[in-house]
């Protein structure tokens, strides 16, 4: 247990609160800088980091393209969030709330919308494009539901048990083996689920798995926070099998790659303009270039 901490009447913003994202961390809204957002040639324009919000849109980004619809093409631009790129001006104006992913789709440069919160994202491509969701009846209904599922519970995960037990600056009991608890509960509850269906809806790959695998198919292929042992994840056996079958898809390691700045180099590709760029433009790539032009 830490001392005894006994909050005041009144809460007061007097002293950073520590830890790996004290910098970032502040209780107003806003822009604290000025900044434009750079625009590249594509109808889609995405800001964004490689988290699992970030990799939810560019799976489906990818898994549209896989389709056909050449409308998805995207430019996304890297935010780097740890370094308050979030707090510029054009990116609050895209998304008031200072969070990554954020999308502009410029199809009528004249008119740019403007779409924030990851989950808003998928549903406003999905509609658009028409695919990964189903139109109607009971069907839609299950996979909306499943979405929010994702979207309510996935805070207790990286809020909570990842912030607790992987980034916070001192490691408190109640609070890791609350937030474990949580997220155990919750593989059990998409464990229950994948042991009567094949995807998270139904029979069909739907945004609810573009949604719920960047966080808890990771989660159990021991891909984040290192907490793999420590949830016992392999004894989720139904979401392992689903988590290992979505990563087989092309899309998905596509996805996964953009705007990522962790990991093996070859499998970063900070920037993406054009679909070329997994084969030319990933970080191994970049690094080589540079190391031998700086060589002549």
């Amino acid at each position: 247990m830490t001392t005894p901490y006994t909050p005041p009447a009144i809460w007061q913003w007097n002293k950073e609160n520590g830890g790996q994202f004290a910098s970032i961390n502040r209780p107003i809204a806003g822009a604290t800088h000025d900044k434009e957002l750079p625009v590249g040639r594509h109808p889609l324009q995405l800001y964004s980091l490689g988290t699992p919000n970030g990799v939810k849109v560019t799976i489906m980004l990818e898994e549209l393209l896989a389709l056909g619809h050449s409308g998805a093409e995207y430019d996304a631009w890297l935010i780097r969030i740890n370094e308050g790129e979030q707090f510029g001006s054009g990116f609050v104006s895209v998304n008031p709330n200072s969070k990554i992913p954020a999308l502009q789709d410029r199809t009528d440069p004249a008119n740019p919308v403007r779409v924030f919160e990851s989950g808003a994202i998928l549903m406003y491509l999905a509609e658009k494009f028409g695919a990964f969701l189903p139109k109607d009846g009971a069907a839609r209904a299950e996979c909306l539901s499943w979405l929010f599922w994702q979207m309510g519970s996935a805070p207790f995960v990286g809020g909570g048990f990842g912030h607790f037990y992987a980034y916070a600056p001192v490691k408190i009991e109640y609070a890791i083996h609350r937030y474990a608890m949580e997220a155990k509960r919750q593989l059990d509850v998409l464990n229950q689920r994948l042991a009567v269906t094949e995807y998270v809806a139904g029979d069909a790959y739907t945004v609810a798995d573009i949604a719920i695998w960047p966080w808890y198919g990771l989660l159990v292929k021991g891909q984040a926070y290192n907490a793999g042992e420590f949830l016992q994840v392999h004894e989720y056996t139904h979401v392992v099998r689903w988590a290992e079958q979505v990563a087989k898809r092309p899309a998905v390691q596509r996805g996964r790659k953009v705007n990522r700045v962790q990991g093996d180099l070859a499998s970063q590709l900070r920037e993406r303009h054009e679909a070329s760029d997994f084969d030319t433009r990933t970080q191994d790539k970049i690094e080589a270039a540079a190391a031998s032009s700086s060589a002549t």
